[in-house]
């Protein structure tokens, strides 16, 4: 047998420390933490007190010895700096979304109609709030975000002073859950913060609103789409949504100064408000409330009842804005009149996904080819930008693709 080249020599021994260190970061990350255990050993009366019983305690946190440091990370994460409006909305109310929707729409029809039958709740908006809570259910294949729900819980119950309630309230909660035998202790997974299922619901929503509309017997928001989206349209249905009607409209504004607060169509039609599709308002006398979400010179709306159901679910205007726009679409509505301000040229989905792995390719991006320009993807675009020696924006634009393209 020939001797073995030096170089390979080289590399073997540097694969060996690579798997060395990680086995030694993996351990380290499991080690036991006896602080945490006797935590986890004197909530156990907690639970007990609050009907839990100590069979489906004990059960639920076998093999959970630790808490998760990667929850505490996220936690303590915060943004340098809020998407800008154009961002938000992009990276949700997009191509991509509504045609995966409007395929959803077809392949689900019976079951969508009978939620609308029983709670009234346009099924276009349900499909926007699953695909912006999960991308139509993706996220729940990503096992680094998706955790355990009895260990996150108890890891923001006993290390994050600011959710530390929240965390034992939540955590009361999901043993319940489990007690309840909706889902058993392998698949209680959820976000970092203990949000469940395709649509996105922490422990007590779940308990307030989950139903069971397929009828086995469980209501399984993680597994059965329908038990979902009927849990969706339970809370809406449940906070005052109103069959029939809209959420809102596009609307241009005059010049002049308008009063903020609640008026009647008539009254906003007076002051200069129209329609942007120049279609008449179908119920003048409703009541609405004019929301700019990018100034002035970005797209107006008038906001009714419905908008501010959907903010039940999620209290921010981006986010039911961006449900009413999205599920619009997903109905087969046109996009908006007046589009956005950016300060490029804007992309599709499909393009951005090509803008990612063109950066791939060149050694720039090293994140999900998702077609979501995240703050990954706009550092990428920046390194790059520098690189090729041209200002540096990190927009995902049509500029950019095209010079990515000519390289």
């Amino acid at each position: 047998m020939p001797s073995p080249h030096p170089l390979s020599k080289l590399v073997r021994l540097t694969t060996l420390l690579a798997i060395l260190l990680f086995t030694s970061a993996v351990s380290a990350q499991q080690a036991p933490d006896p602080s945490f255990q006797k935590w986890v050993k004197d909530f156990r009366s907690t639970a007990i007190k609050n009907g839990i019983s100590g069979e489906v305690y004990d059960r639920a946190f076998e093999g959970i010895t630790s808490p998760d440091q990667w929850v505490l990370d996220k936690a303590a994460y915060q943004p340098e700096f809020k998407a800008p409006v154009w961002q938000y909305f992009d990276n949700r109310v997009q191509k991509r979304a509504v045609e995966k929707g409007k395929k959803e729409k077809q392949k689900l029809q019976p079951w969508l109609e009978k939620i609308e039958q029983r709670f009234g709740v346009d099924p276009n908006y349900l499909l926007a709030i699953w695909s912006v809570e999960s991308s139509f259910g993706g996220i729940l294949e990503n096992e680094e975000v998706m955790r355990n729900v009895i260990r996150s819980l108890a890891t923001l119950a006993y290390a994050d002073p600011q959710r530390k309630k929240f965390g034992r309230q939540q955590l009361l909660a999901a043993l319940k859950i489990l007690q309840s035998g909706d889902i058993d202790e392998s698949h209680l997974t959820g976000s970092w913060a203990g949000a469940m299922g395709h649509t996105q619901f922490i422990p007590t929503s779940y308990q307030a609103y989950a139903v069971d509309i397929d009828g086995d017997g469980k209501r399984d928001i993680w597994n059965s789409v329908p038990d979902a989206l009927a849990t969706a349209a339970n809370l809406l249905a449940s906070n005052g949504w109103r069959k029939g009607e809209p959420w809102g409209f596009e609307v241009t504004i005059p010049e002049r100064k308008l009063p903020a607060g609640t008026l009647t169509i008539a009254e906003w039609e007076k002051l200069g408000v129209k329609r942007a599709n120049g279609e008449p308002f179908p119920d003048r006398n409703a009541k609405a409330e004019l929301k700019l979400p990018d100034g002035r010179n970005g797209p107006a709306f008038l906001m009714m009842k419905n908008f501010f159901v959907i903010k039940r679910y999620n209290n921010s205007d981006r986010y039911a804005t961006a449900i009413g726009l999205l599920g619009d679409q997903i109905g087969g509505a046109p996009g908006l009149v007046k589009d956005w301000k950016r300060p490029f040229t804007p992309i599709d989905s499909a393009q951005v996904e090509e803008l990612q792995k063109l950066l791939q390719e060149k050694g720039f991006y090293k994140g999900e080819i998702d077609g979501k320009a995240g703050s990954g993807t706009r550092k990428a675009i920046r390194a790059f930008e520098e690189s090729a020696g041209v200002e540096v924006q990190g927009y995902p634009s049509k500029e950019v693709l095209e010079l990515l393209q000519s390289q």
